[in-house]
């Protein structure tokens, strides 16, 4: 893999204020891609023509850049998820990074991460931290992972390559900063629409294989207030907030996701211990979709897959469990295997 070829698949919607320094970033880095692949949904304004014109001016300046531009245009709208594992599916390269229109790389974020996949013939994805940034690109003083509240033993086993306990208990991987082996597509693909593309991606690869993180912010990951999936540190109005969401509906996504997740498993015939995970992961899920409306009836349920360490090792542990117990039920759901999904 030393000599790996690299694809960027980039998705783009009516990115034109920002998306000119994303291709030049990627433009810039060495090794360079060998084609940057993009999967534009339906925009209205100028950001082909922009991406264009980057990948021209580069071109120009360096005569032997090996990048090659593809633009596939979708119209209508796929939507974030649909968009990404399309122009995924389209790159032919060993590694493919993934590209957001709106962030910015730092020099040699390419470089590391084909440096992760060439030491670790069983790594199937990587991904890193990433700077926050505002607007007009000011460091906001917090990382991706430190916004997201990632603990060090969180932080520790991603970094480790023991990133499924982990991601059972909730996702860390953001698709901004991911780089996957294209043969994580024999399994990952399709992807439910019951999920998000990241998060369906890196808990396939952890369970196929390997997910490692490697802790440097290695993009600036702008946020404007137009983003379609942006990041900050929760505050206690936020969290008090969750608290007063109707639960019902909640809940039965993620018994229908997680679900879905253990009969990929199944059919990918996965080794027994990591089977046995997703099963249990799909359980605890099921049990909590079915935790009775009434709040005071919940509490020996709850309580019980608290001792025996359920919470603890399939969701965010005392936090759910309060959740569990507080939230109102909300509007009876309906569970099929084509509600929608859930981040």
């Amino acid at each position: 893999m030393a000599d790996a070829s690299i694809s960027v698949a980039m998705c783009t919607r009516n990115g034109e204020p920002y998306v000119a320094r994303q291709v030049r970033s990627i433009l810039s880095q060495r090794p360079a891609p060998l084609e940057l692949v993009v999967g534009d949904d339906a925009s209205t304004d100028g950001t082909i023509a922009v991406i264009e014109s980057e990948h021209a001016a580069a071109r120009a300046d360096d005569a032997e850049l090996p990048t090659t531009l593809t633009i596939i245009r979708r119209d209508p709208a796929l939507g974030v998820t649909a968009n990404f594992a399309a122009t995924i599916d389209a790159c032919t390269g060993d590694l493919i990074a993934l590209s957001d229109q709106d962030d910015e790389w730092m020099p040699g974020k390419l470089a590391a991460l084909a440096a992760a996949f060439a030491a670790d013939p069983g790594l199937l994805l990587a991904h890193t931290d990433a700077r926050l940034v505002d607007g007009d690109g000011t460091p906001l003083g917090l990382t991706l992972l430190d916004a997201l509240e990632a603990t060090s033993a969180e932080r520790d086993g991603l970094a480790a390559g023991q990133a499924l306990p982990v991601l059972l208990r909730r996702n860390l991987v953001t698709g901004a900063t991911v780089m996957l082996r294209r043969t994580l597509l024999k399994s990952a693909a399709p992807i439910p629409a019951e999920w998000v593309h990241d998060e369906w991606l890196a808990v396939i690869a952890a369970s196929a294989g390997r997910v490692r993180l490697l802790p440097d912010p290695l993009i600036d990951y702008r946020q404007h207030g137009a983003n379609e999936i942006g990041a900050r540190r929760p505050g206690l109005a936020d969290k008090l907030a969750r608290l007063r969401e109707p639960r019902s509906e909640r809940a039965a996504r993620l018994a229908t996701r997680t679900a879905l997740l253990a009969e990929r498993g199944r059919s990918l015939g996965l080794p027994v211990a990591v089977q046995q995970q997703l099963d249990a992961k799909a359980e605890h899920e099921a049990r909590r979709a079915r935790l009775p409306r009434v709040r005071i009836a919940r509490v020996p349920a709850v309580l019980g897959g608290a001792v025996t360490g359920r919470y603890g090792r399939y969701s965010r542990g005392a936090m759910d469990v309060l959740r569990d117990l507080v939230t109102p039920a909300g509007p009876l759901p309906v569970m099929t295997l084509s509600d929608g999904g859930e981040s």
